[in-house]
């Protein structure tokens, strides 16, 4: 008998999508095999006083999870794919990318009013520099401040009047059943998805043989195409962990569609274009020349400079 530990996150989406990836993996176990969630804290889930970008960006969902894969005390792990940063550590290897959610963001406001409709100054809370540029390119007379938790936390900070609006991940909220606290789904052209945003990525030790032909029939290979796309146009752009991306991919036939951006911010400039091949990771390449040459090298020296953070 097999147990296989999977590791997680504490927050109720993360237990969520944690056990539908185990309910489909189910089908797939050798028989001898058991799977038994570990839930952990990680620092980012700890350090909520501070955005993301101050404290190191993203990877602080993963570290202690991707730690506890290294030294054997985990099998395999459940991630939201957008929390996961361009690179992996030695001896790890993404086992499964799942069929994706719906990719694109929501705002939930206290008065029912849309992005279109909120007031003048009105204040907007998220978690999300690419966020905060997308909203300020858009809205540049609305106010947009940090709010950091659980998705529970944040809407009660709203409706407590901390914020008029929250704009969040449309793929949690459906995950959860929670729709109907939906105001207004923001189109792709409005707000360009997180890369990876709505897909899970589930993880294992590169070694682990066994574990990797098993996720492999919970793998979705078309999702998995355009991650690589969205992925490979994110690692360009690892160094600038401080700077608002985005980046979506999609098939059209056999043809990977890439959409990225890379701004300021305060959403000004804001830097969009797109590539499109059967190449995914030439197509995620071909994206990063295109915003350098735009002007993405000299927002990536800014933020390294220590200038607009």
């Amino acid at each position: 008998m097999r147990t296989v530990i999977v590791g997680t996150r504490r927050s109720d989406l993360a237990i969520t999508q944690t056990q539908w990836v185990m309910d489909r993996m189910e089908e797939a176990l050798p028989t001898s095999w058991e799977l038994r969630q570990e839930r952990m804290v990680t620092k980012g889930d700890q350090i909520l006083n501070v955005t993301l970008s101050k404290v190191g960006g993203k990877g602080l969902f993963v570290k202690e999870i991707e730690q506890a894969l290294l030294d054997g005390r985990l099998d395999m792990a459940v991630h939201s794919m957008k929390d996961m940063p361009g690179e992996m550590p030695p001896g790890l290897t993404m086992g499964a990318v799942t069929v994706r959610e719906d990719p694109r963001d929501c705002l939930i406001s206290r008065t029912g009013s849309t992005l279109e409709t909120l007031p003048e100054n009105a204040l907007v809370g998220t978690s999300s520099l690419r966020r905060q540029a997308q909203i300020l390119a858009y809205r540049p007379d609305l106010r947009v401040e940090p709010v950091r938790g659980n998705l529970n936390t944040r809407l009660k900070k709203m409706m407590e009047g901390q914020f008029d609006a929250i704009v969040l991940a449309y793929a949690g909220i459906k995950r959860l059943g929670w729709e109907e606290k939906v105001t207004q789904v923001l189109p792709e052209d409005v707000m360009l998805p997180a890369v990876g945003q709505g897909a899970l990525a589930v993880q294992c030790r590169a070694d682990d043989h066994d574990m990797l032909e098993v996720l492999q029939r919970v793998n979705d290979s078309e999702t998995e195409r355009v991650i690589r796309a969205e992925r490979t146009f994110l690692h360009a752009f690892e160094g600038g962990c401080h700077l608002p991306i985005a980046g979506y991919g999609t098939l059209e036939g056999e043809e990977v569609h890439l959409t990225g951006l890379v701004a300021d911010p305060t959403g000004h400039p804001l830097l969009k274009g797109e590539a499109r091949g059967t190449d995914e990771e030439e197509v995620g390449r071909r994206l990063t020349v295109d915003l350098m040459e735009q002007g993405a090298r000299e927002l990536l020296e800014k933020v390294k400079d220590g200038i607009g953070e």
